[in-house]
């Protein structure tokens, strides 16, 4: 089977993108590993199908590396930018994902702001929390990022009794100066680091609101920077619990970096 697709980026978080408004393709779990394979296939994080849907603009289904599904919040981000390539939408657009309905908008040549899902649950353990912002997301501060053992300690927390069966992606986050944060994600569906997560970012930039951050939060990644707009409603003075967030966005850049031909 020959396939045309499109290989995109996000900040670092890179996804096949395949173009399947004809419905023509559909994918077993050993073929997406494949084509995700950084050495037996074209390499990525994730692959996302672009499709028609009933009434909104496109509907977008997303796969991690390993054939699992959730919302990525950097890959919605790329759809956006192909759906425009694709004449779907000028400059906003709403569209369907993982979690339901999404609004989006481009700024500018490349940057998306993309509305995510309120957040109405928060819970807290001792100095860490655990946030779901459409995927599940363990939150970690740390004070030296780049030092810290990523790999190590986000599968401990992936793979704990806590999260099990399912799982949950890992995030640790050194607080910066200048309302900005630098933040490291292991991801579930993958297995490893990635340059940047989007919903894992956003849960970070929550996360960070109970030290006194406010919105807008910036977050530097491995792969560039992004930011996360945000209402928050803490219940009492700062940094306490419980805690609903709404008007969520994730923005920053994305962009095509290649298509071609692959014959599966």
């Amino acid at each position: 089977m020959k396939i045309h697709f499109y290989k995109y980026q996000a900040t670092g978080n890179d996804f096949v993108v395949i173009d399947n408004r004809t419905s023509v393709y559909s994918f077993s779990k050993e073929q997406i590993e494949k084509i995700c394979d950084r050495r037996f296939g074209v390499g990525a994080d994730g692959l996302m199908l672009i499709e028609k849907h009933p009434t909104l603009d496109f509907n977008l289904v997303y796969y991690n590396s390993d054939g699992s599904q959730s919302l990525c919040g950097n890959g919605s981000r790329a759809a956006v930018v192909m759906a425009s390539m694709l004449g779907l939408l000028k400059t906003t657009t709403t569209f369907n994902a993982y979690d339901g309905a999404h609004d989006a908008e481009l700024l500018n040549t490349g940057i998306v702001r993309l509305k995510m899902n309120d957040v109405n649950v928060v819970r807290k353990s001792g100095d860490e929390y655990f946030i779901n912002t459409g995927s599940p997301h363990h939150l970690r501060f740390v004070n030296d990022i780049n030092s810290y053992p990523v790999f190590e300690e986000g599968r401990k927390i992936r793979y704990s009794e806590t999260y099990a069966p399912n799982g949950t992606n890992a995030n640790f986050i050194q607080l910066l100066d200048n309302n900005t944060i630098a933040v490291r994600t292991y991801e579930r569906g993958v297995e490893d680091e990635t340059f940047s997560c989007g919903t894992g970012v956003t849960a970070a930039a929550l996360a960070s609101s109970f030290h006194g951050y406010a919105s807008p939060v910036h977050i530097k990644v491995k792969g560039g920077e992004l930011s996360v707009e945000f209402n928050a409603m803490h219940s009492g003075p700062s940094g306490s619990l419980p805690a609903t967030f709404h008007d969520v966005f994730l923005i920053g850049p994305a962009k095509m970096v290649f298509e071609g031909d692959l014959e599966l």
